[in-house]
């Protein structure tokens, strides 16, 4: 708090209410906000009020005595999300993931059955991968695509890679499609992908997914390691890094999970 102002303890504790409306189905009363603040009722009464009064909360006609949240939260939230730009936000992330592990770190997104690039921090090691934001590859050689292609519905998955020539750009690609597919279940049921020299051959990466406020997969983030520094401790290792930068670039886009 050096060189800033102190706090406001009644600001302080408005805020509190307002982010337990953030857990459980969305509803409180004034007795049970008192209980998981331990703050006096009049306190808790006053600020109710208060909230209420400038629409951040509302009371509900069918369940009296509870409130949820108001229209003022919502038009606040609209606007943050408004003003959101994922590239710059998976640019902000990635540079963390790679201060972290030194690595070369993309945050990538889908169109059709390529991904694009949107955002990339360089390894700190001067043996790094090469490449560039904007770049375009196809989706089922990276790990970055697989985890995309992994969370796209059935329907859509198959409109985008049925009847479609799988490239290689190594000899590790999968060029099957019932390979894929299978590879894509095991995507699934991880949560995390991972591709072994199938996009470049000196090359593996891990992958995760990012999440809007809807829930929805809109981006993955990858980590992407020289095979001379690669091993199964390190992808174990990474892939909780990159766990981590994903939850942490879909909590900046909104997403609460």
């Amino acid at each position: 708090m050096d060189g800033m102002g102190r706090l406001v303890p009644a600001v302080t504790r408005a805020f509190d209410i307002l982010e337990l409306f953030l857990e459980g189905d969305g509803t409180l009363s004034a007795p049970e906000v008192t209980r998981k603040l331990q703050l006096p009722r009049t306190t808790v009464h006053e600020l109710l009020t208060t909230l209420t009064a400038r629409s951040y909360l509302v009371s509900i006609p069918e369940q009296p005595g509870r409130y949820r949240l108001g229209v003022r939260t919502y038009q606040l939230g609209s606007r943050y999300a408004e003003q959101l730009d994922l590239a710059a936000e998976g640019q902000r992330v990635a540079r963390e993931v790679t201060e972290t592990c030194g690595e070369t770190v993309h945050v990538a997104i889908l169109e059709d059955a390529d991904v694009i690039y949107i955002a990339k921090v360089d390894s700190t090691h001067a043996v790094r991968m090469v490449s560039a934001a904007g770049r375009r590859l196809p989706a089922h050689c990276t790990a970055v695509g697989k985890m995309l292609l992994a969370s796209l519905p059935a329907a859509e998955l198959d409109a985008r890679i049925a009847g479609r020539e799988l490239a290689a750009m190594t000899p590790n690609s999968l060029t099957d499609p019932a390979e894929l597919r299978a590879a894509l279940t095991a995507v699934r049921e991880r949560g995390v992908a991972s591709e072994h020299r199938e996009s470049n051959p000196d090359v593996s990466c891990v992958a995760a997914p990012v999440r809007d406020s809807a829930g929805r997969v809109v981006a993955a983030i990858s980590v992407s390691v020289p095979m001379i520094r690669w091993s199964e401790e390190r992808e174990t290792e990474l892939s909780g890094l990159v766990v981590k930068g994903a939850g942490e670039l879909s909590a900046r886009l909104g997403h609460r999970g």
